[in-house]
């Protein structure tokens, strides 16, 4: 559960970060684009990518040391 979290985060993360960066104007979906004052979008992005990583890695540690998987 925790590692589906985490792909989540990393999916809006960079999928933010480039619809911002490319200012392609066009719809979004991502989360933080649509909560978030403009001059968070970027850094949300990041921390929200950063953040799933860390609970991708973190869970696929917690399954080799535990021998699940």
């Amino acid at each position: 559960m925790i590692e589906v979290l985490g792909i989540l985060l990393i999916v809006q993360g960079v999928g933010g970060f480039i619809n911002r960066v490319a200012e392609s104007g066009s719809r979004s979906w991502f989360v933080q684009l649509h909560l978030l004052p403009p001059v968070l979008h970027i850094p949300a992005s990041v921390v929200m990518a950063v953040l799933g990583v860390a609970l991708v890695i973190l869970s696929s540690s917690r399954r080799r040391r535990t021998g699940r998987g």
